[in-house]
């Protein structure tokens, strides 16, 4: 069954009346079959309308090899074969399509026009759109013409004018790509800019379509996608980061315009202040070990050195680790205790053969954890915080005996 297209004559024909010519059950749904239609059926890298018939939801829309328009409904309740029906095409989701593929044609050619590249594919997301384009080496200077190129297509508010054409006449025509249709082609025309084989939803002045804008790109399996987005997606896209950049400007009691330099100098401040920070921590963990090593107690011809602190970072543990096992022959057990969670750190110097691996598996049970690492440095963990001083004491009879 052959459906007819309306939306190939009219992209803003939203209401139509038609006969149905089938309806066919699958699974928890219906598929009705239309002599005449005004959905969109997915395709071409264009998703589908949405809508209603005769008041009944319109979930999916998609096409047969046949060329049978399929809507997919979730009952059929008074619908039946030779019955005519109302169709209501999604005004907002149709608009919401129509920029984003008319876009796409535009975009394309001023790609073309403005580094030669072809585009190979396109796709139609439900938040941004994207071509991929032949484009080795993308640069900004490239995506900041072909915007520039497309917008003041746009701007000048150009006809696109749907024309139906056989194979002949469509060879006549200074197509930016090759059809893939044989027999009758439907291709778009932009006034004295691009002509395009394609079978979507498409404005009927460049004015309609709104603002391209291009939001990001990348090389993409030696391609170049780029990200783009349209009318009313571009709108809401500028109010977010807008919004974004109004917020972070306050935040820095600056300007707009001037917040991306003021996070500049606040990073650059912040690697400064880090950097001094790591400084500082070193220090302190020599004067700390030099302090732990003085009142430790000497056990088998070591220093053994037990602490265990408040909410003490992981890494500064290591530190100190570090430090108390880098000169005199010592054993360092250390604990820290955080919300829900309890943490050690073993370590030993060179000189010493103790497994501080297997000593860490045994107190970590102790903890409901687990942890590893070397002969020589090990950490882990376990939830049971109020055990950390019992976990150490097991360390320390491990050693001990």
């Amino acid at each position: 069954m052959h459906t007819e297209r309306l939306y190939f004559t009219d992209s803003a024909l939203l209401e139509f009346d038609a006969a149905v010519l089938d309806i066919r059950p699958v699974d928890d749904s219906f598929h009705v079959v239309l002599d005449r239609t005004a959905f969109y059926p997915t395709g071409g890298g264009q998703p589908h309308d949405t809508g209603t018939l005769d008041g009944l939801q319109v979930i999916d829309v998609s096409e047969t090899d046949e060329g049978t328009i399929l809507h997919v409904v979730n009952n059929a309740a008074g619908l039946a074969v030779g019955n005519r029906l109302h169709g209501l095409v999604d005004a907002d989701r149709r608009r919401d399509h129509l920029q984003q593929h008319s876009g796409q044609h535009i975009l394309s050619q001023s790609f073309l026009e403005a580094c030669g590249a072809e585009t190979r594919s396109f796709h139609l997301g439900s938040v941004s759109s994207t071509i991929d384009i032949a484009l080795d080496s993308p640069a900004d200077e490239h995506m900041r013409a072909a915007e520039e190129r497309a917008n003041r297509i746009v701007f000048e508010n150009r006809p696109m004018r749907v024309h139906l054409v056989d194979e002949d006449e469509a060879a006549r025509l200074p197509l930016r790509k090759e059809s893939a249709v044989q027999g009758m082609i439907r291709v778009i025309e932009v006034e004295d800019f691009d002509w395009s084989p394609c079978g979507g939803t498409h404005a009927n002045r460049t004015g309609e379509i709104g603002l391209i804008t291009i939001k990001s790109f990348e090389r993409a399996k030696r391609l170049t996608r780029v990200e783009f987005l349209c009318g009313g997606r571009a709108l809401r896209d500028y109010r977010l980061a807008n919004r974004t950049a109004l917020s972070v400007a306050k935040m820095l009691s600056v300007e707009r315009e001037e917040s991306a330099e003021a996070v500049a100098r606040l990073v650059q401040e912040g690697k400064s202040q880090r950097k001094r920070i790591r400084e500082l921590t070193e220090i302190t963990a020599r004067v700390e070990a030099a302090e732990l090593l003085a009142s430790a107690n000497s056990v088998n011809g070591f220093k053994l050195v037990t602490a265990v602190f408040d909410q003490r970072d992981v890494e500064e543990m290591r530190l100190l680790a570090h430090r108390l096992i880098e000169g005199e022959a010592a054993v360092a057990l250390l604990g820290s205790k955080e919300p829900g969670m309890a943490r050690l750190v073993f370590a030993r110097s060179a000189s010493i053969d103790i497994n501080m691996g297997q000593l860490l598996s045994a107190a970590c049970a102790t903890l409901g954890g687990k942890g590893g690492g070397k002969p020589d440095l090990a950490q882990g963990g376990g939830p049971n915080v109020d055990k950390v001083d019992d976990a150490i004491k097991i360390a320390v009879s491990g050693l001990t005996n």
